[in-house]
C-alpha cells in the first residue's frame, strides 16, 4: 500500500487518543528465550527455519514470506496445528508445537518486480486510526519494554542498522528525533504533486531547525522507505541546502518494527520507533538527552517519557495551515528544556505547550 493510500485512510477519521493496556507478561532480563526448530514445504521443495516462543503469529508469516515471497495474506498453513490457526497476535509458545514439527505452505508468490525491501516486513499500523497514548499508563509501557520479543526485536534491528552520518555528531550536544510526515510537512499534496514541496513544509521550519541545531544534533526517522524520503528531504532543502543546521543521520521504515497489544479490549498492532536501536549505535545519547517529536503517539511505545506528540500538520494549502505557529512554540519549549534540564528525565514533555505559555513572551 502506497504512503499517499495508508496515510490518507488515518486522515479521514477523527483524531483521538486512547489509553493501552497490554496482555504481556514481562519478561527477566536473564530469562532465557526458548526456540523451536520447524520444517515445512512448499512448492514441492522443503525449509526450515527457527521461531521463538516469545514470537506471534505475525512474526512466522513474516519468516514464510521471506523464505517464499507468499504474502500473508495468500499463506495457507496445513498441518501446524489441529483446527483453526490463531489470529496474528497469538503467541508461539500457546501452540504448544515441538521442535521438528513439520507442516505444508500453501500460496502463490509475488511477482519479482523491484519492491522497498520494507515490504517483507507488512508493517500494518498505518491503517490504523485511531492513537494510543502510552505514556497515561507507564506500567502498560512497562510491559512493552520489558517483553522479550521486543527487545530481541531491538537487538535484530541493532544488529541490521548500519547507520550512515551526514554530517558529524557534536560533542555534548542533545539529540532530537524528528518525523517528517504530518510532523513537519503535509505529505499528501506532497506525494501527488499538488503543492510544490516548499508550500507543503509546515510554516517556520527551517527557522525551527535553525533555532535549535546549537543544542541538538539532529535525526529524521520516517515511517517511508529510504528512496522517497531522500528525495523529499533535498526537495525541502533540508539536505544539501545552504541553511545554517546540519542533519546528522536519517532513519527510515526499515528500522521499525511491530508491537502487539489490546486497545478497548481488542487486539491491536502497530510499528514503534524504538530509541534503543539508536543510543545502541551512538552512546552518547540516551533517555537523559533524547527528545523524539511526532504526530503519532504510539510510536513511543518502547520510549514513552522521550516522546513529545505535536498535533499533525494537514491540509497546507488552507489559510488555517499557513497560520500554524507549531514549529515556533516547539522550538522555544526545546531551547528551554536544553538550557534547564541537564536530564530530560525530569522534564514532562506532555505538558510542553503549558511550559511554553509560561515562559516571558519571545522577543
Amino acid at each position: 500500500m502506497s504512503l499517499e493510500v495508508t496515510r490518507a485512510l488515518e486522515e479521514g477519521s477523527a483524531e483521538r487518543a486512547t489509553l493501552v493496556t497490554t496482555n504481556i507478561e514481562p519478561a527477566g532480563p536473564d530469562q532465557d528465550e526458548k526456540w523451536i526448530h520447524l520444517q515445512f514445504s512448499w512448492s514441492g521443495k522443503p525449509f526450515t527455519l527457527d521461531i521463538a516462543e516469545s514470537d506471534r503469529m505475525y512474526d512466522l508469516k513474516a519468516s514464510l514470506m521471506s523464505l517464499t515471497n507468499v504474502p500473508p495474506e495468500r499463506q495457507k498453513i496445513l498441518g501446524l496445528v489441529k483446527g483453526k490457526l490463531p489470529d496474528d497476535e497469538g503467541r508461539i509458545g500457546d501452540l504448544k508445537l515441538l521442535s521438528g514439527k513439520k507442516f505444508t505452505l500453501v500460496g502463490t508468490p509475488e511477482g519479482h518486480e523491484i519492491k522497498d525491501p520494507h515490504e517483507l516486513e507488512f508493517l500494518p499500523d498505518v491503517v490504523n486510526d485511531l492513537d494510543v497514548d502510552f505514556s497515561a499508563n507507564p506500567a502498560a509501557a512497562a510491559e512493552y519494554i520489558n517483553d522479550q520479543r521486543n527487545r530481541r526485536r531491538v537487538e535484530q534491528h541493532t544488529k541490521k542498522l548500519q547507520p550512515t552520518l551526514i554530517n558529524p555528531l557534536r560533542e555534548g550536544k542533545r539529540l532530537l528525533v524528528l518525523d517528517i510526515d504530518y510532523t513537519i510537512l503535509d505529505t499528501k499534496p506532497l506525494t501527488s504533486g499538488a503543492l510544490p514541496p516548499n508550500e507543503c513544509a509546515r510554516p517556520g521550519l527551517h527557522e525551527f531547525l535553525e533555532a535549535v541545531y546549537p543544542y541538538y544534533d539532529i535525526c529524521i526517522w520516517s515511517q517511508t522507505s529510504w528512496i522517497w524520503l531522500e528525495t523529499k528531504l533535498v526537495e525541502l532543502g533540508m539536505l544539501g541546502g545552504v541553511r545554517s543546521y546540519r542533519i546528522a543521520f536519517v532513519l527510515d521504515k526499515t528500522c521499525m518494527f511491530t508491537v502487539f497489544s489490546m486497545r478497548d479490549g481488542q487486539p491491536y498492532k502497530h510499528s514503534v520507533k524504538a530509541l534503543q536501536i539508536i543510543w545502541n549505535h551512538f552512546p552518547q545519547y540516551g533517555a537523559q538527552n533524547t527528545i523524539h517529536i511526532d504526530d503519532l503517539g504510539r510510536n513511543f511505545a518502547l520510549n514513552p517519557g522521550e516522546g513529545l506528540k505535536i498535533s499533525a500538520f494537514k491540509n497546507a494549502h488552507t489559510q488555517a495551515a499557513m497560520a500554524d505557529k507549531e514549529l515556533a512554540k516547539l522550538g522555544r519549549y526545546l531551547l528551554h528544556i536544553a538550557t534547564t534540564h541537564p536530564d530530560f528525565r525530569k522534564a514532562n514533555h506532555s505538558k510542553w505547550k503549558d511550559v511554553v505559555k509560561s515562559l516571558p513572551p519571545a522577543p
